[in-house]
């Protein structure tokens, strides 16, 4: 086990949570507490006795502050390895005394950087010099001594010197000897990061730093044989999958998570009230409607057979009239993202005997505001970075290149469908009608076969809806399917050789044809 006694303590913190506990804790084994300016004035505040780190070092702090631990008393009594006697005759010879634990949060320059209005002098004094100086110390130390850097590690510490009389063992100096490392690791990515931005030119950082913490290892990922865990940004968004708070239900799976940010970023792009249903990372239906309950409806009634087992994602609070729909004979659902889920709500979702066990319902914060960040894809030796697709629907960008226009009706379902198609996999072809969808054909390698799709799919509903395609049309054949089925109405972004036959054929059939100029590819 291999234990050491703590017997000297320096506290040197930012984030003063918990620390008056930490120290009263400390003080009960008898521990020698030495601080530093505004640690030392709590602790001293609160009655506890403590040394000034200015008495230890024979220097007072200078330059402002910026210079008060570095010194040969302080490093030299975290960095001293006990067990080597040339370093034990150094200590004696200097007169420095070991020091056996330290805690020190850095000085917040993350949440400095991330204030609104805060200057550049303000968000560079903010850059810790000496904090990480003795954190790394320490942390090479960590056979001899304890390095403590985030208040919710202060109970667990205190509990194990109650455990072993005073004393913390090698494994546990170890354990928070990694975290330590990668804290200073994390705060020397913010600081390259915020310089990187006001000094490089172009969008893309010369060098990409990414730092994610494990949320939770998963049962296991697409398939049982994979290994998998959940991995978040320190800063996520408060409307995403990562923030989001489970209300109920069995652990999520790789899949699972996979959908439920699926199901969000399509319900986001709708003020008014929306529902959508997702399947293996596409939306099988998806709707709009005067309430929730409405918009829930027509989205399950778009492919009720697909929508067995799938995922719901909704941009309005639950009601008690929409959880009686969901819960509805022969329906099942694997989870349900949503803003909240009233008290009526939650009740029927959590009871129903078919239900109460295996539904997952999770909770959003924050408006769902667009995403802004960017996208990564993993490719074998590297990572492919590209900005969100989003904000790029300008509608009153839409060029009609037909004699006919849309009528109001089918202009509406025409931007509806749009929407839902930048979010199904390509070739992506969505019929839409009244607010709903009413077929899709997603990730085929042939356009027309997504379009065949779709209308297989549509059935009868097919005649009088719009079609909407995420690229453009290489052949006239796709029009040509879809009038066939009854569709009126078409989007597309345009663009390829052969428009003039896609619009001719539009003009053949009476169909009015919309270009967005814009293509939402999703691979």
């Amino acid at each position: 086990m291999n234990l050491r006694t703590i017997r000297r303590a320096l506290l040197s913190v930012s984030d003063k949570t918990g620390l008056i506990e930490l120290a009263h804790g400390l003080a009960a084994f008898q521990v020698e507490l030495i601080s530093t300016g505004g640690t030392r004035q709590a602790l001293a505040d609160a009655g506890l006795p403590v040394r000034d780190v200015s008495e230890v070092t024979g220097f007072p702090e200078m330059l402002d502050g910026r210079v008060k631990t570095l010194h040969p008393r302080i490093h030299g009594g975290i960095l001293a390895v006990r067990d080597n006697p040339e370093h034990v005759k150094t200590l004696q010879k200097h007169d420095i005394q070991p020091i056996d634990l330290v805690v020190c949060n850095l000085y917040p320059f993350e949440a400095t950087v991330s204030r609104p209005g805060a200057t550049h002098e303000e968000i560079v004094e903010n850059i810790d010099i000496g904090g990480p100086s003795m954190v790394r110390s320490a942390a090479k130390n960590y056979r001899d001594v304890a390095i403590v850097t985030r208040p919710d590690q202060y109970a667990a510490l205190l509990e194990e010197m109650r455990r072993h009389n005073g004393a913390l063992s090698l494994a546990t100096r170890e354990r928070l000897a990694a975290a330590a490392f990668a804290r200073t690791a994390a705060y020397d990515r913010a600081i390259s990061a915020y310089f990187a931005d006001r000094t490089e030119t172009g969008p893309f950082p010369a060098v990409l730093d990414l730092r994610l913490e494990r949320r939770q290892v998963l049962r296991y990922g697409e398939n049982p044989h994979q290994r998998a865990a959940f991995y978040v940004e320190p800063d996520a968004p408060a409307a995403s999958v990562a923030r989001a708070e489970v209300l109920h239900g069995k652990e999520l799976s790789y899949n699972n998570l996979l959908d439920l940010d699926s199901a969000l970023n399509l319900v986001r792009e709708f003020a008014e009230p929306a529902a959508v249903v997702i399947k293996h990372n596409n939306p099988c239906g998806a709707a709009i409607g005067a309430t929730l309950v409405e918009a829930f409806r027509k989205a399950y009634e778009g492919d009720p057979l697909s929508a067995f087992g799938g995922i719901l994602g909704f941009n309005r609070e639950v009601d008690e009239a929409t959880a009686m729909q969901i819960t509805g004979p022969d329906r099942f659902v694997e989870c349900i993202i949503a803003p909240g889920f009233s008290d009526a709500a939650f009740h029927i979702l959590t009871t129903r005997p078919t239900w109460k066990k295996s539904v997952r319902l999770l909770k959003t914060t924050g408006e769902l505001t667009p995403p802004t960040r960017r996208d990564y894809r993993r490719v074998d030796g590297g990572l492919l970075v590209q900005d969100r697709d989003w904000g790029s629907n300008d509608f009153a960008q839409l060029k009609v290149v037909t004699k006919r226009a849309p009528t109001e009706e089918e202009m509406r379902d025409l931007r509806f469908t749009w929407l839902v198609c930048k979010h199904v996999k390509s070739n992506a072809i969505v019929l839409g009608k009244g607010g709903m969808v009413v077929g899709v054909g997603a990730g085929q390698m042939s356009r027309v076969d997504s379009v065949q799709i779709a209308v297989r799919k549509a059935g009868e509903r097919g005649k009088g809806a719009v079609l909407a395609s995420d690229a453009f049309f290489p052949f006239r054949d796709n029009v040509d399917e879809a009038a066939r089925a009854g569709v009126t109405a078409v989007i597309q972004p345009g663009g390829s050789v052969r428009d003039a036959e896609s619009i001719q054929a539009c003009e053949e059939h009476g169909l009015a044809m919309v270009f967005t100029g814009i293509r939402h590819f999703r691979h």
